[in-house]
């Protein structure tokens, strides 16, 4: 795999506070990462130890190949889930300040923050100071300033915090589209929604270990039940019903639908195809609807954390 950042058997502790304990990631170039896990779990640590910001006790983090030094700060994209603009700085000011601080000229950093403004609509802010804007406007702008420099790697923490999901949807579809464009993406949050929708790879850590790690469909691969959603229609349901908890073990259904006489969870035996389940229930009854329970990252969370 070409990766473009790894860390590596990376230790932190803070006293007698372990708050990392030997948690080695690899995170694809190109990718969206999920970094995942409870509140003081270690995710944050890891991250400040990414930008620099604090120093390993053990191990190492490698950027592109080589350990990361003090100059890659340039090649990495922040944002933190604690916001920290100067309130009462005019935006614009703000704005270019914070871009020179990455490497950016002074006309390059005006250039770039037209584009953004443009794009998102925003150039009546400018003259505005911090302070006059909501949380989810501030918001907007501290995303700009993160990826303005067009850095390698973009550290994500909780980056829907504040916006209504217009603009949150914005932000998502502006976050793949510089996937696209080349960038590598760390992403941590507690939505497990937008991992559903933006993540290729993910890492799970509780009580600072990695407990979790891998392709996203690969990890749903391994959580799966071989269950299946099933609706059926009957002109006598409970005879139906019976026959079919003869043959399956059974549970009960939380899915909507419209008009299902008969609603179940079914789980199939080993050695048993969906195409035998289909076959049985054609012989029942009309089917209305069947459909594979596919955990979600949000089930695979809660259980992970759990079962450890």
């Amino acid at each position: 795999m070409n990766n473009l950042l790894v860390a590596n058997s990376v230790s932190k502790s803070f006293g007698d506070f372990k708050a990392l304990n030997n948690v080695s990631i690899e995170v694809a170039k190109g990718s969206i990462f999920g970094l995942l896990g409870p509140n003081g779990a270690g995710k944050t640590t890891l991250i400040r130890i990414i930008n620099q910001i604090t120093m390993p006790d053990a191990g190492e983090i490698l950027l592109d190949g080589a350990p990361l030094k003090p100059h890659n700060i340039r090649d990495i994209g922040y944002l933190p889930e604690e916001r920290g603009l100067y309130k009462s700085m005019k935006v614009g000011e703000q704005a270019i300040y914070l871009a020179q601080l990455k490497g950016l000229t002074k006309q390059e950093a005006k250039d770039r923050l037209k584009y953004w403004f443009d794009k998102l609509d925003i150039g009546d802010w400018w003259n505005k100071k911090i302070q006059e804007l909501s949380k989810g406007q501030a918001q907007k702008i501290q995303f700009i300033v993160t990826v303005l420099h067009r850095p390698k790697l973009l550290i994500f923490d909780e980056p829907f915090s504040g916006f209504d999901p217009i603009n949150a949807s914005l932000i998502k579809d502006e976050i793949l589209q510089l996937r696209d464009e080349g960038a590598t993406v760390i992403f941590s949050t507690h939505r497990m929604e937008s991992v559903e929708e933006l993540c290729d790879h993910i890492a799970l850590i509780h009580k600072s270990n990695k407990v979790l790690d891998g392709k996203l469909t690969d990890v749903k691969r391994q959580f799966k039940t071989n269950t299946f959603e099933v609706g059926l229609q009957s002109s006598n349901p409970e005879e139906v019903t019976r026959l079919i908890k003869e043959q399956f073990e059974v549970f009960p259904a939380t899915f909507r639908n419209l008009s299902d006489d008969v609603k179940m969870n079914i789980k199939l035996p080993q050695n048993t195809s969906p195409n035998d389940l289909l076959s049985f229930l054609t012989s029942k009854a009309e089917i209305h609807h069947f459909v594979e329970v596919i955990p979600s990252a949000n089930d695979i969370f809660i259980q992970t954390v759990k079962n450890n």
